[in-house]
């Protein structure tokens, strides 16, 4: 099944439509859909490389708009959808741990997720529930989402292929190489301050 839907997802980023599949896939993804948008937004770029800022601009404006949806699921509709979705990703126990920090750095959690392979859409479902400040989420999630993704497509548009193999053998582990320094960054700061 996830092979058939990857497959899917590359094909349709050669569709003359792609930028509303793409804001598709991106705004789904953030609350509940499993394909990232980054499987659209790579061949895309590669494509069209003097459009990489729109590309990664209706990425990344999707992208939020389905974190603040992932968002109104957690806060309004929990038990109906959020638990579903969150037991359909074995990330209940994800979910429960998310939750309880939030209260000490909850913009830092959801930049992260946005930023990071984490599921960005358990985030957003635990920010609703956490009643996050939605300002506060909306701000976090702008500069994560916008990060990865304009940062993608930026390598893509200047370095076109090469950039792409060596992104997508490494994507997961830059990702936690930059998380951990972000991370670490915080703490040093706290123990300086």
């Amino acid at each position: 099944m996830i092979r058939a839907l990857y497959d899917k997802t590359l094909e349709w980023s050669g569709h003359r439509h792609a930028i509303w599949i793409l804001a598709a896939v991106s705004f789904t993804e953030s609350s509940f859909f499993l394909i990232p948008p980054d499987l659209l937004l790579i061949p895309m770029v590669l494509a069209m490389r003097t459009q990489w800022f729109k590309i990664a601009f209706v990425c990344t404006v999707s992208s939020v708009l389905g974190g603040l949806f992932g968002y109104f699921i957690g806060a309004t509709l929990f038990e109906e959808l959020g638990r579903p979705i969150l037991e359909m990703y074995n990330a209940v126990e994800i979910f429960a741990a998310a939750t309880e920090a939030y209260n000490k750095d909850g913009a830092l959690i959801v930049f992260t997720a946005g930023f990071s392979p984490i599921p960005y859409k358990i985030i957003t479902i635990a920010s609703g529930v956490a009643a996050m400040d939605p300002v506060t989420f909306t701000l976090a999630s702008i500069v994560g989402r916008g990060a990865r993704f304009f940062l993608v497509a930026i390598l893509l548009w200047k370095f076109g292929k090469p950039i792409q193999a060596f992104i997508e053998k490494r994507l997961g582990l830059l990702t936690l190489l930059f998380c951990v320094l972000l991370v670490g960054g915080v703490i040093v700061l706290k123990v300086l301050t």
